[in-house]
């Protein structure tokens, strides 16, 4: 589902005039929204967006991968910086072979890592080869 068919306040209907989107998204509205690479792969589905409460910035999105119903899915979280609105298709892109997220560090429901702490980040930040703002 795209986050215009999740948009409850119709936030990004077209109606003549510039709206929120997509300069500024509501982020229960990219919830659940895929995420493709640059050759039209599935990579996965935004679960959650992680919040950097002393930044005020979005820091992660904790996304998901394999698995059917939530049973066997992998979580991981991509930097935000690695992540790209696609406003055609109405999901997220990201510049990567499918291999590179098959292989990512990842997690399951009962054991999210620290995010806050600076070494698991710099680790995140160095796989996906983005820049880790500390």
């Amino acid at each position: 589902m795209s986050y215009e068919q999740r948009d409850a306040y119709g936030m990004y209907v077209d109606k003549g005039h510039k709206g929120p989107g997509p300069e500024l998204m509501g982020a229960e509205t990219l919830i659940g929204n895929h995420v493709h690479n640059l050759k039209n792969e599935h990579l996965g589905e935004i679960k959650e967006i992680m919040l950097d409460m002393r930044s005020g910035k979005v820091a992660y999105a904790v996304m998901s991968s394999g698995g059917v119903l939530s049973i066997g899915e992998k979580l991981f979280a991509v930097p935000w910086e690695a992540l790209t609105l696609d406003t055609v298709h109405k999901r997220f892109t990201m510049d990567v072979d499918k291999s590179l997220i098959e292989n990512a560090p990842g997690f399951d429901t009962d054991h999210w890592p620290d995010m806050a702490e600076q070494k698991w980040a710099h680790q995140i930040h160095s796989y996906y080869g983005t820049q880790h703002a500390q």
